[in-house]
């Protein structure tokens, strides 16, 4: 008996300290919907619940994402960094969503992309490998 008091003890002090530091990581308006739930899985269950579409969003930006980097075409007027900076700030989006981009294919990227009037310095990197 003594020992299953020491268990159920032992359960509600890490039961706290999970609520406590799933609370940590909530903002005012978040925690206020969660507030009422008593132990960390009925906490963390309607966490899930009030997220359960954020899966299905972040499929459809990534694939949003991809589209517009596929896309990109440096501007004839652009400069090379102001180019770089537009690339980056997409694939930059699209890490943050989950997606892994090699240093390689955005390089690639960029070489394909660039404005005709840089091909010859495309040619020669590219001789260079």
């Amino acid at each position: 008996m003594r020992q299953k008091k020491q268990v159920l003890k032992a359960n509600r002090k890490k039961d706290n300290k999970s609520k406590t530091i799933i609370y940590q990581g909530l903002n005012e308006a978040i925690f206020e919907i969660i507030a009422s739930p008593e132990t960390s899985k009925e906490i963390w269950e309607a966490l899930q619940q009030k997220y359960k579409g954020a899966d299905r969003i972040k499929k459809i930006r990534l694939q949003s994402l991809r589209g517009e980097f596929e896309l990109l075409q440096m501007k004839s007027s652009e400069s090379i960094s102001d180019y770089h900076t537009r690339i980056m700030v997409i694939v930059n989006q699209i890490r943050r969503n989950g997606e892994a981009l090699t240093d390689a294919r955005i390089t690639e990227k960029i070489l394909r992309s660039l404005d005709p009037k840089f091909d010859f310095v495309v040619v020669a990197i590219e001789e260079s490998k």
